[in-house]
């Protein structure tokens, strides 16, 4: 990204402040390799070069902070499994400014792993390159009329511990009942953001009787969505296979749905919410709408 301000800056025409992200491979010189995959040699990583104008950076640092804090807690991380944690002026790196880790409470090991690292990086990288390169790395602020090297702030994401922090949050084991037996009925949910969910709705016949309506309504939705069919079972069971695996919706398609010689065809389905397991009939021709309204982030 550095590397490339200049050319980023003059082709896309952007005035400070702007930002340019990555996703991709990152890999270290990791001695000692292990502790799950918190030390490994590579992982996948989310980065944004924040550029700015020098004498604002610490308030872009605090905005930063926050939209980062703010975005886990709107993808269904709890606040109180937070925290953000300031370096100490010894820890900081000799260029940066300031510096926070936002750490996750991971129900195993030491408890507190860090996901998401926010540091004012001044104008440091920039200025390496300059130096190196013998190109000038300078914005030009019309505004201003003059001409200086940008400061950066870095918000930098690590991709596989953030999943896995989303996936401890999400896990759920439910007491619903009892059992057959007496036992405790015990349902395990995934309750992820909808916007996180791998699937958003699951279609599922009543009966394999009804899978052609079905198969029609998924073939339909799985043009805007990521959808599951399932025919295979009894619906409860069904239910609770999707449960696992965190889809929010469940569709399912019954003989009232498609109707008989003696009943006429009512054309909506029933709509079971995964958290609450509370059921809604909709008109199939609304469906589309409502389950995007559900998963909306």
């Amino acid at each position: 990204i550095f590397v490339n301000f200049a050319n980023i800056q003059r082709t896309t025409r952007r005035k400070l402040p702007f930002g340019v992200c990555q996703v991709g491979k990152a890999f270290r010189n990791e001695i000692t390799p292990g502790n799950f995959t918190f030390r490994t040699r590579e992982f996948e990583q989310m980065e944004c070069e924040f550029f700015c104008q020098p004498g604002t950076d610490l308030e872009w640092f605090a905005y930063w902070k926050d939209f980062c804090k703010n975005w886990l807690i709107s993808l269904g991380i709890k606040e109180d499994s937070l925290r953000l944690r300031d370096h100490e002026p010894a820890e900081l790196a000799f260029y940066s400014r300031a510096t926070t880790d936002i750490e996750y409470q991971f129900p195993f090991g030491n408890g507190w792993g860090e996901l998401w690292g926010i540091a004012d990086r001044t104008n440091y990288d920039l200025g390496r390159h300059q130096e190196a390169s013998g190109k000038s790395l300078e914005y030009y602020d019309q505004e201003k009329g003059e001409h200086y090297i940008p400061y950066v702030i870095e918000p930098s994401l690590g991709c596989d511990r953030v999943a896995l922090a989303f996936l401890c949050e999400a896990y759920d084991e439910e007491v619903v009942g009892t059992d057959k037996k007496g036992n405790a009925d015990v349902r395990t949910v995934l309750r992820l953001h909808p916007a996180l969910a791998p699937y958003k709705a699951a279609i599922l016949p009543l009966s394999k009787k009804l899978s052609p309506k079905a198969e029609e309504i998924y073939r339909e939705l799985r043009k805007d969505f990521m959808v599951d069919f399932d025919d295979a079972g009894s619906i409860g069971k069904r239910y609770r296979r999707e449960d696992e695996i965190g889809t929010p919706l469940c569709v399912t398609v019954d003989f009232q749905t498609v109707g008989d010689e003696n009943t006429p065809a009512d054309n909506c389905v029933t709509v079971r919410d995964r958290d609450t397991m509370e059921q809604v009939r909709i008109p199939i021709a609304e469906l589309k709408n409502y389950i995007a309204e559900k998963c909306a982030f």
